[in-house]
């Protein structure tokens, strides 16, 4: 099963880690990879365009199945390999619906996280506006204020106490942001959530390379 699997991935991009998380939770270990250096541009090389005609990472080939996108790579290794390692869309209803609605609700938080990380970190100093810097770290503010509410109202997990589909998918954004100088004392219940869950085998054996060998960033940590 594993052995038809490919990824190209790049070290500290969330969707490529949310798709190796994936593949650790359903026992799918030994399948093809390859890191890759974004730096390098290497995601724009004819390799990845073979597989991910967009030139970005993850490029993830599954059997005959081409799956770039994380979010589908997830819903459809959870799909195909339900019996298979663990369960990670719960039976409950109620559990079920708190997780849907938080994996799709993170689209917000991640797009907010881009807009202040990768403002300040892609466009040139004199083309940035203080205004637009503002803006943006206000937006990404509530939205964390809102995810420091729905953790402090559950059991270590997004969906109550058992890992699902929405950890996986969301975790990894969380991680990125406490990379990036996030405050654990502004923001306790996100600092807890991240510190419970790094220890999962699933995230452990997947860890950014990078972070490695790399002390953290601080463009967060005035949010």
């Amino acid at each position: 099963m594993a052995k038809d699997m490919t990824l190209l991935w790049g070290s500290s991009s969330p969707p490529c880690w949310r798709v190796q998380i994936m593949l650790e939770e359903k026992q799918l270990q030994g399948y093809n990879q390859k890191l890759l250096s974004f730096e390098k541009m290497e995601h724009k090389s004819q390799e990845v365009l073979d597989i991910n005609p967009r030139g970005q990472l993850p490029a993830f080939k599954c059997g005959k199945h081409i799956l770039n996108e994380s979010y589908a790579a997830c819903f459809f290794l959870e799909n195909q390999y339900k019996s298979q390692g663990n369960k990670l869309i719960p039976d409950s209803p109620d559990a079920q619906a708190l997780m849907y609605q938080r994996l799709f609700e993170a689209f917000t938080l991640g797009q907010k996280m881009v807009d202040v990380v990768y403002y300040n970190y892609k466009v040139p100093e004199e083309e940035r506006h203080d205004s637009a810097v503002q803006r943006n770290k206000e937006a990404l503010t509530a939205e964390l204020k809102l995810w420091e509410g729905y953790l402090n109202k559950t059991d270590c997990c997004l969906a109550g106490k058992e890992f699902t589909l929405a950890d996986a998918l969301i975790f990894p954004i969380i991680a990125f942001m406490f990379h990036c100088g996030l405050s654990s004392e502004r923001y306790p219940a996100l600092a807890k959530y991240y510190t419970s869950l790094k220890d999962r085998p699933s995230i452990k054996a997947t860890w950014p390379p990078t972070w490695k060998s790399t002390s953290g960033l601080d463009m967060l940590k005035t949010v």
